[in-house]
């Protein structure tokens, strides 16, 4: 079991940064495929990376590919994501995801994973 909790979301203008965090509770993190979705208002839960247990592969959405880059700390059970050059498009609520229910999913549905956070609310103004 895994317990998921974000935090660093909050009002930016375009161009500007933020840095999310999710602290993961559960002696099984460090086993875990982690990810970041994303979910705006009337919109469908959207993939954003994800990250393999030992962060020797990652994987982006082509929408973030080059701005966002995702990391984690195995010792501190934290996932990051680092939001660079954010666009009024990147308003979303963010959620961490863990856990992947079967080593054939691919990791970029939201129906893969197991454990989820509440989300952080990120919004940016142009």
């Amino acid at each position: 079991q895994v317990q998921l909790a974000e935090s660093g979301g909050g009002l930016v203008q375009a161009g500007g940064s933020l840095r999310l965090s999710c602290a993961a509770s559960g002696r099984t993190f460090a086993g875990n495929t982690m990810a970041w979705f994303r979910q705006a208002p009337g919109n469908e839960r959207e993939f954003v990376a994800h990250i393999s247990p030992n962060a020797a592969r990652t994987t982006y959405a082509d929408s973030v590919k080059g701005r966002f880059t995702i990391a984690r700390d195995n010792v501190k059970n934290l996932v990051l994501l680092e939001m660079n050059s954010l666009k009024p498009e990147d308003t979303a609520l963010y959620l961490c995801a863990g856990g992947l229910r079967s080593i054939l999913k691919s990791g970029t549905g939201a129906t893969d994973y197991q454990y989820w956070g509440q989300g952080t609310q990120v919004t940016v103004s142009s």
